[in-house]
């Protein structure tokens, strides 16, 4: 095992891949090591790695740019560090090193026949990454497949290396229930044929993709892909035939999904890009046809999205809504909330946000969708974009939110 002493000093910063391109063997190595190194800061994206909750050390503060997986429970218990930023900023922030940024720890592909190896399924942040660190450590595992449009590195790239050859970490969502599959078919109606997709992860956009299963030369430009998207490319629905750039290419920074995703993606025309290409505001801008479904925790009668903080708890980011909502709406086709119109019995439409954090402001969301039908926001006056809202919100929740609105239309 790689002996971190020797590569990192007190007080350094250190990064890591997400989900299942973390390399966690070297992330399980450095919490074991970190008392004999001093303090260290880290960044670090959607996490499973479990010990970072129960075990993690005094002497490590850990940054993300949101609550996502085990970082809940961080936030929980005030031990993690919030950087809110749009997913775009990231490569920046790393160039100007306003994020940990001296020692990368990555988990890569075998080396090929010209001995070079690949990023796999985690490109994203990391690609960005790579040039601002002193140092990198790598994490070589059998299983990790080499991916197209992916930076391929020279062994000599890394200063010390682990090998290994475990399966890559899945996330497979809980099969979509029938709320899931109405708000799914609302979502579906929005998107026409040709158009460019841009969708999250999770059992709702699961739903999402079977529905669009009868469209014709989707496209998707995405900052993560699931099986489903593979599935849609498998039955001929995403060609990318129509894409004003990339014609014909998935483009993406990650994968996320089940063992069957990550061994099919050599089979399939599917890009993996930096956060630098794939949130781009000018690359972005390029897609006329781009529609954008992203999720929320809740939105307001304003049509203000909160999709980061739940009682106080950060279970969620800014991550690419923002980038991937504004320029659909801007420069692109549609920028579409979705979101089921109860959690825990509370209505997720709501006179004001819970959270107090805007992430989407109301005149980046074109339509807000829940499982009774669509509200479409632009073009519409204030009240009435309340009205559509309270119109699509759980019915029980109905009458207290007009008397909301009506209390407000009184303070005006």
């Amino acid at each position: 095992m790689i002996d971190f002493t020797s590569y990192l000093r007190p007080d350094d910063g250190v990064w890591w891949g997400q989900a299942g391109a973390e390399p966690s063997v070297l992330v399980d190595a450095l919490l074991d090591q970190i008392a004999s190194i001093g303090p260290v800061r880290a960044f670090c994206g959607l996490t499973w790695n479990g010990r970072l909750t129960r075990e993690l050390p005094d002497e490590l503060t850990v940054l993300s740019y949101g609550g996502l997986g085990e970082l809940r429970s961080l936030s929980r218990h005030g031990r993690l560090d919030v950087v809110p930023c749009h997913y775009s900023s990231l490569p920046r922030m790393f160039a100007t090193r306003m994020l940990p940024c001296d020692v990368g720890l990555l988990q890569v592909s075998a080396p090929d026949a010209d001995g070079m190896v690949s990023l796999g399924i985690g490109v994203e942040y990391i690609a960005d990454a790579l040039p601002h660190a002193r140092l990198l450590l790598a994490e070589i595992n059998h299983r990790m497949p080499a991916t197209r449009g992916a930076p391929r590195l020279a062994l000599d790239a890394f200063a010390a290396t682990v090998e290994t050859d475990r399966p890559l970490l899945e996330a497979v969502p809980r099969e979509p229930d029938t709320v899931d599959r109405a708000i799914a078919e609302h979502v579906a109606g929005l998107i026409r044929d040709a158009d460019t997709v841009q969708i999250g992860v999770g059992t709702l956009p699961a739903a999402v993709l079977e529905a669009l299963a009868t469209h014709t030369d989707l496209g998707i430009h995405s900052g993560m892909i699931t099986d489903g998207v593979l599935d849609l490319v498998e039955k001929g629905v995403v060609t990318g035939a129509r894409k004003e750039i990339d014609r014909g290419l998935v483009v993406t920074g990650a994968a996320l999904g089940s063992t069957s995703l990550y061994d099919r993606l050599a089979d399939f025309p599917v890009e993996f890009r930096a956060a630098s290409y794939t949130h781009a505001p000018e690359v972005l801008s390029r897609l006329r046809s781009l529609v954008s479904v992203n999720s929320a925790i809740e939105v307001d009668l304003l049509g203000q999205v909160g999709a980061e903080i739940r009682r106080g708890v950060h279970i969620g980011a800014v991550g690419g809504q923002v980038d991937f909502s504004r320029a659909a709406s801007l420069t692109g086709a549609r920028s579409v909330i979705a979101l089921r119109s109860e959690s825990g019995g509370e209505s997720t439409i709501t006179p004001v946000l819970h959270g107090r954090v805007v992430t989407t402001a109301r005149v980046d969301v074109d339509a807000v969708v829940t499982e009774h039908g669509v509200a479409l926001l632009t073009g519409q006056t204030v009240t009435e974009r309340a009205r559509r809202l309270i119109r699509i919100a759980a019915p029980q929740h109905q009458e207290s939110l007009h008397r909301s609105l009506t209390e407000q239309e009184d303070l005006r």
